[in-house]
């Protein structure tokens, strides 16, 4: 039978047919003759009960504030539900803004990771206050999923060591090495911290033995009065050691270097929350105790650029290390990056090279670390994760030769002995924690970091919320918190039958990555061989880059 050559008649039935009915909701029919219906009955009401009874009327007290808000609903223009729905409007803001407690309290599961699952904090409170942190009947985590990562036990386990080694830091240039804990605080400024967290956290490290990160922010008067080690963070705005013009100055440099806490010196390049942003200290914060720490002039705002102004190329950022060693007397010098371009690091490489300047550490951030605030899109879609930068850098740093020279700090999300192990795994040396000792203080992920109302007291400067963190006794949990998190570590590596957290290499790290496919670290992330790079046998992708790298730009 032939096909008729007529256009085919479009079904019109489908586009005249009436739409649904649909039932309109409660908030749907709260209009704003609603509202004056309902305000008129309850005026009514209580006025016919006042005849009756004098005490009725107090409900005046629910009639004019009903009546107020009602009315400044309907006449304000800013918010379309408030004026559509007087009153009941209101509630969307009411459950918007006590949204992330309902969720934190009662939706996500034990596992979810948002941005700290309540797994993750309750161990960190577990043994920041001393109490039982065992698991009774088995674990929860799915073992079959893919992602899931463990540790190969040994049939010759070990005992696990009774005190933590050291580990130093500092090469043959320089005069005054440092010897660190496994796990350290990571940087974290006073002014994005209060005062009173600041005196928590450097007790703690003073009595744990373990460093202080002061992050960009200065060093203050409170990093220094408990006595512990400080890690001096310098970032773009130079705060302690910066010029009139915004630059570094090296005379101030070398006055806060001589500071006997400060172990170690990093220099910020970037960080993972926002790599490549810069920042704004508003004038208003900008109070006179922060201008005196900072070195900048109180009420005036003070702008961090996005890089560093002392140098522009990866030569110049290596002799300004050198610098920076010779001015502090000897101390270990190191930066701190977030990794972005494969090629600019390599190029950080050829120049350690030809200068034969190398740092002393080199601080690792990964895209998924935390800060006080960040821009979204920064925070969610720029740089690599921890896990590929540091096995990159690691990697890097093999083959060209020079990796036996610079320690390698990874800064994560640590909370748990296995967190430490799958980092050193990874290529780390010792890691460093920061949200993990914010919680240790007593942080409960209120995600109010960036309003200056954290409840708990941490990060914040309103001295009303301040005073409620107790400086001793928080010091005392974020001391119990490293030394049980370390024992932890130290605990897995004897069960894996070794001795020493340089003993650890990446077959020991297992992690499912399909449902039939379980694979070492050791085979997701191959090693290169040593100064491969340098004669030219690195794998393809590793030499295009590498012949694209230049020791003269970024």
């Amino acid at each position: 039978m032939s096909q008729s050559n007529q256009p085919a008649v479009p079904d019109t039935r489908r586009l005249h047919s009436p739409a649904p009915a649909r039932v309109p909701g409660i908030i749907e029919k709260w209009s704003v003759t609603a509202y004056l219906v309902s305000l008129g009955l309850l005026t009514l009401l209580v006025g016919g009960l006042t005849v009756w009874n004098r005490w009725a009327a107090l409900g005046l007290v629910v009639v004019v504030p009903y009546a107020w808000l009602g009315i400044s609903d309907i006449l304000q223009t800013q918010h379309t539900i408030r004026r559509n729905f007087p009153v009941l409007g209101r509630l969307r803001y009411v459950l918007e803004s006590i949204r992330p407690e309902i969720r934190q309290y009662f939706v996500e599961s034990d596992s979810e990771e948002n941005p700290f699952s309540r797994e993750k904090r309750s161990i960190i409170y577990q043994r920041a206050k001393g109490q039982l942190d065992t698991m009774p009947f088995g674990t929860m985590r799915d073992v079959n999923r893919v992602g899931y990562e463990w540790i190969n036990h040994s049939i010759a386990a070990r005992n696990a060591r009774s005190e933590e080694a050291r580990i130093p830091i500092g090469g043959a240039n320089c005069s005054r090495p440092y010897r660190s804990s496994l796990l350290n605080v990571s940087g974290m400024s006073y002014g994005a911290l209060s005062r009173n967290a600041i005196l928590a956290l450097n007790k703690g490290a003073q009595t744990g033995r373990f460093s202080h990160n002061t992050g960009e922010g200065g060093i203050s008067p409170y990093h220094l009065e408990p006595g512990g080690d400080l890690v001096w963070q310098v970032g773009t705005g130079y705060f302690g050691c910066r010029a009139s013009d915004g630059g570094f100055d090296p005379d101030k440099f070398a006055e806060t270097a001589s500071i006997d806490a400060v172990k170690m010196i990093e220099l910020k390049l970037s960080q993972g929350a926002k790599p490549g942003h810069g920042g704004i200290l508003p004038a208003a914060k900008v109070t006179p105790e922060i201008a005196r720490i900072r070195g900048v002039e109180p009420g005036v705002s003070v702008h961090s650029p996005p890089a560093h102004t002392a140098f522009s190329t990866p030569i110049e950022l290596l002799e300004f290390i050198r610098q920076m060693r010779k001015l502090s007397g000897g101390k270990p010098i190191g930066f701190k990056l977030c990794l972005g371009s494969r090629r600019e690091f390599l190029g950080l490489c050829k120049a350690m090279l030809e200068t034969g300047i190398t740092p002393d550490f080199i601080t690792v951030d990964g895209a998924e670390g935390g800060t006080g605030a960040a821009p979204l899109e920064f925070a969610n879609s720029v740089g690599v994760p921890l896990d590929n930068g540091l096995m990159y850098i690691h990697r890097a740093l093999v083959g060209v030769g020079l990796r036996d020279r610079v320690k390698l700090i990874a800064a994560g999300k640590i909370t748990t002995g296995f967190h430490i192990l799958r980092l050193l795994a990874l290529g780390a040396d010792l890691v460093n924690a920061a949200r993990p000792m914010m919680f240790a203080l007593g942080c409960i992920q209120a995600l109010k970091c960036n309003t200056n109302h954290c409840p708990v007291g941490v990060a914040t400067q309103d001295p009303r919320l301040e005073k409620g963190l107790v400086v001793g006794d928080k010091a005392k949990r974020v001391h119990q918190f490293h030394a049980k998190t370390v024992a932890s570590a130290y605990e897995l590596l004897g069960a894996a039958g070794l001795e020493h957290p340089k003993d650890l290499q990446p077959y020991h790290i297992y992690r499912r990555v399909s449902p039939t496919d379980v694979r070492s670290f050791a085979d997701i992330y191959p090693l290169l061989q040593r100064e491969s790079l340098v004669d030219g046998e690195a794998p393809s992708d590793w030499m295009r880059l590498w012949n694209l790298a230049s020791a003269d730009r970024f």
